[in-house]
């Protein structure tokens, strides 16, 4: 039987207990889970283990905030998030401490930035606002577009940015008078656990809960008939199981799943001048991102020089835990992908391709440490060249003609993002304008905004997260014809 617990005031440092949060309480769960620190291998705390009940109530307070939620307007529910704003940041610092531990990134460079960058985004959702459309007016009719929020949103966000994922689906499906219901990663659920204990204090009881747990909660969710909406994040085969479960009671869905992104370094480019930014476009978070560099391109002409010149770059970056300042590349996440890097540095190995840096696994060390590794033009053909790697290991490819690597970059069954550097910008743009991805970034990687779209082309993802499209899938049209 679960037991509901009073809010408390948190400590400076949180180190839990960790409970789910339904319809505005924190509630315990009869079982738990353990949460690994990859930086040590270690069991560092334990999340409560949702049932299938609790998900139901969860969902069910979610149904019943909806109404009144959906009521209040936006100016009110601006507030609202405002408010929740305020106190994240009120314990920023303690969430991103949690997000190191348990996701592995470097505390400084990557953790912190991932929760402001979080808060930021909620206060900015906050002021937007999608207006009725007059379609026609004239002096006998007149006819309107509303966009009404869709009720009960669930979201399942992955485990390589469980704060930033998670939030960048909250806010703007609050603030369009949406409730939701999110079920994360059960590698990382800490930092979402504690963010949702946090929203409590501020948000009406029901908008917002966290149900943590193993796997199954996923295709309950995706089956649930009360939950309108899933927004999901994760690979393209899971997205796949997410698409078939929904279809029974014709859920609306948004997708973002895998990429296998090529960044393509043009034959004019100032490529001395780049090498920073392609490494953390590549390596950055391990590799762990959807839209990192998985794919290098450079031309002939410079390959040598270049790929030495990355290799010495990459050599200069310190690999441990996170929670040393001075680190800047983090473990793997979990054992589960630990292992999977591992199978294509053995293809690697196996098939003798060159290997510029790294590719030797230190079995002694404690935790889920692959070193950065950079391989050297290896076939196109090559599993580190089809195959999305999702950690720090980098194919450096050479091309000579632009209509190849073009063919090439977009051969992949993703496409979800891409990057085309060069001096020449109207070239470089031209290069860009082809590439089939959903986002593609022209001298310069990872930038986002809020009113940027993001989304991805084929198997990368159905739907738009971001910009006023994005904003608009959290809601249904409703035309309005008015005879006057």
């Amino acid at each position: 039987m679960a037991t509901v617990l009073e809010k408390t005031v948190t400590s400076p440092i949180f180190d839990g207990p960790y409970y789910l949060s339904i319809d505005g309480k924190l509630v315990q769960t009869s079982d738990t889970f353990p949460v690994i620190n990859p930086a040590t291998g270690q069991v560092f705390a334990h999340a409560p283990a949702a049932s299938a009940e609790q998900l139901d109530s969860a969902v069910a307070a979610a149904k019943k905030a909806f109404k009144s939620w959906a009521a209040l307007g936006y100016d009110r529910r601006e507030i609202y998030l405002n408010a929740y704003a305020d106190a994240l940041q009120q314990h920023r610092d303690e969430l991103a401490q949690l997000l190191t531990l348990e996701q592995g990134k470097p505390l400084k460079t990557m953790a912190e930035p991932e929760v402001d960058m979080s808060i930021s985004w909620i206060r900015q959702i906050a002021a937007r606002r999608i207006p009725v459309e007059i379609v026609e007016d004239n002096d006998s009719h007149r006819v309107e577009l509303h966009h009404t929020p869709l009720g009960v949103i669930g979201a399942i966000t992955p485990w390589n940015f469980p704060v930033l994922l998670a939030l960048w689906k909250v806010a703007p499906a609050l603030i369009a008078g949406n409730t939701m219901v999110i079920k994360p990663s059960p590698f990382t659920p800490l930092s979402t656990l504690r963010f949702g204990q946090i929203a409590q204090s501020v948000l009406p009881p029901g908008v917002l809960s966290i149900v943590s747990g193993g796997n199954e909660l996923g295709p309950q969710m995706t089956a649930h008939p009360d939950i309108a909406k899933i927004s999901f994040t994760g690979s393209t085969e899971t997205g796949k199981h997410v698409i078939r479960s929904a279809a029974a009671t014709v859920k609306r869905l948004t997708l973002e799943m895998g990429g296998n992104d090529a960044a393509i370094v043009m034959p004019d480019a100032d490529w001395q001048a780049i090498i920073a930014q392609l490494f953390w476009g590549a390596i950055g978070n391990s590799g762990q991102w959807c839209v990192g560099i998985k794919r290098l391109y450079v031309h002939r002409s410079f390959h040598p020089a270049f790929a030495a010149a990355f290799v010495d770059y990459a050599k200069q970056q310190k690999m441990g835990n996170g929670l040393d300042h001075e680190v800047m590349v983090g473990p793997v996440q979990n054992k589960m992908q630990f292992d999977k890097v591992k199978t294509f540095l053995d293809d690697i190995k196996r098939n003798g391709y060159t290997v510029a840096l790294g590719g030797e696994v230190d079995d002694n060390r404690s935790g889920y440490f692959i070193p950065v590794t950079v391989v050297d033009n290896p076939p196109e053909s090559a599993m580190i060249v089809q195959q999305e790697q999702f950690g720090p290991i980098v194919p450096i490819l050479v091309y000579d003609d632009i209509e190849d690597v073009i063919e090439r970059a977009n051969v992949s069954p993703f496409g979800l993002g891409g990057s085309v550097w060069g001096r020449d910008t109207q070239a470089a743009v031209a290069v860009a304008n082809r590439l089939e991805t959903g986002m593609v970034w022209v001298n310069e990687i990872h930038t986002q905004g809020i009113d940027v779209p993001f989304g991805g082309h084929k198997q990368s993802g159905l739907g738009t997260e971001h910009g006023h499209e994005g904003r608009l899938l959290f809601t249904n049209p409703k035309t309005v014809l008015i005879k006057k």
